[in-house]
């Protein structure tokens, strides 16, 4: 088994640097997008990301949990009434055709990561539409916009479906992990999150909820996935 990982990793490698070589090559160059999309999708393939995150400080580690102290950041939502995987594509989808020129500038907007989501309640401490969210349930999931994208000259949706959020400041506890998206694996980290937890500084607000940095097509085991919760320091 170690040996097929080994010889996996290997391919992997070589075949990262070489997407990496194109990837370079297409910067040096005026080139059509969709060819400049393909290559960041043949380095996505291998867990390596081009896409923008969100800044945070990280203000304390507990085992292997990370605590991140983020800035207000600024998203596009939505809510699908399901908690399957035919709710989280929806979901997907819906904000991604809002990315992708849906939206009434017909505005192409860069792909960030991580994408979020959460079960239960629509995501908590969001301005300004947080008495319009609670009314919400299912599966939430939000895309962080582009720091250039802000409340001022964000393109507006055509889906009503997507909402755009002011995120304001959190603490977050997150444990990393590899691997399959499959909800057993999910489930078996949220609780291994709050146990980790337990009888430390940082108190859990809410539930758990996962945190994805790379697409569906990426190596399992080249994935980075995180389950994260909003903490409150003692």
């Amino acid at each position: 088994m170690r040996t097929r990982r080994r010889h996996l990793l290997l391919i992997a490698t070589g075949g990262a640097l070489s997407a990496l070589i194109v990837a370079v090559l297409l910067q040096r160059t005026i080139m059509p997008n969709p060819i400049a999309q393909f290559a960041s999708s043949a380095l996505a393939v291998f867990g390596i990301r081009t896409a923008e995150e969100p800044p945070f400080e990280v203000v304390d580690r507990v085992d292997a949990v990370e605590i991140r102290r983020y800035g207000p950041r600024f998203a596009a939502e939505t809510t699908v009434d399901a908690n399957d995987n035919k709710a989280m594509n929806e979901a997907f989808f819906t904000l991604a055709g809002y990315i992708f020129g849906g939206n009434r500038q017909k505005r192409d907007i860069a792909m960030t990561a991580p994408v979020a989501s959460e079960s239960g309640e629509a995501m908590a401490m969001t301005a300004p539409a947080a008495m319009e969210r609670g009314q919400h349930s299912g599966l939430t999931m939000r895309f962080f916009l582009p720091a250039e994208i802000t409340p001022v000259n964000a393109p507006e949706p055509n889906d009503t479906r997507v909402r755009l959020i002011e995120v304001p400041e959190e603490t977050v506890a997150t444990l990393r992990f590899t691997g399959t998206w499959g909800a057993a694996a999910i489930n078996a980290r949220k609780q291994e999150l709050v146990a980790k937890l337990l009888d430390t500084r940082w108190s859990p607000l809410g539930e758990p909820f996962t945190q994805f940095y790379d697409p569906p097509f990426t190596i399992p085991f080249l994935r980075r996935n995180e389950v994260a919760v909003r903490v409150n320091r003692l």
